[in-house]
């Protein structure tokens, strides 16, 4: 198991994002609210590459979906909300998240990707 993986609850002590929710970490926010926080990605795939993460640590969606599954539904609003907000709305916009090793996880704190501001092409690698 990679660390904070399969630990569900508020916060775990050796997570990344659970760190940034706690303000131990910095980072730019662009969306805030009592369920969910969103900021930019340190490594940004397109001019427009957001985070959104829940505030309260699940390890990936498949977690998040079996304790929490209005979460997951709150993170696809805010992530709508902020493509209209940030101009992604009219051209297009790619939501993404990968779950586990295999599909690309590298920080098991569930995470979704919103990605846009310029053409995106398929498959995405």
């Amino acid at each position: 198991m990679w660390p904070s993986e399969g630990q569900g609850g508020s916060c775990v002590a050796d997570c990344l994002f659970c760190g940034i929710v706690k303000g131990e970490i910095p980072s730019e926010k662009v969306y805030e609210d009592d369920r969910v926080l969103a900021f930019k990605d340190i490594n940004p795939v397109a001019p427009v590459h957001v985070l959104l993460i829940p505030k309260e640590h699940h390890s990936d969606v498949m977690e998040a979906a079996d304790r929490d599954p209005a979460v997951l539904g709150h993170l696809f609003t805010v992530a709508s909300k902020l493509a209209k907000e940030l101009g992604l709305s009219e051209k297009g916009f790619r939501v993404v998240n990968n779950c586990g090793k295999d599909g690309g996880q590298t920080v098991f704190h569930l995470h979704f990707h919103l990605i846009g501001g310029r053409q995106l092409t398929w498959p995405p690698g």
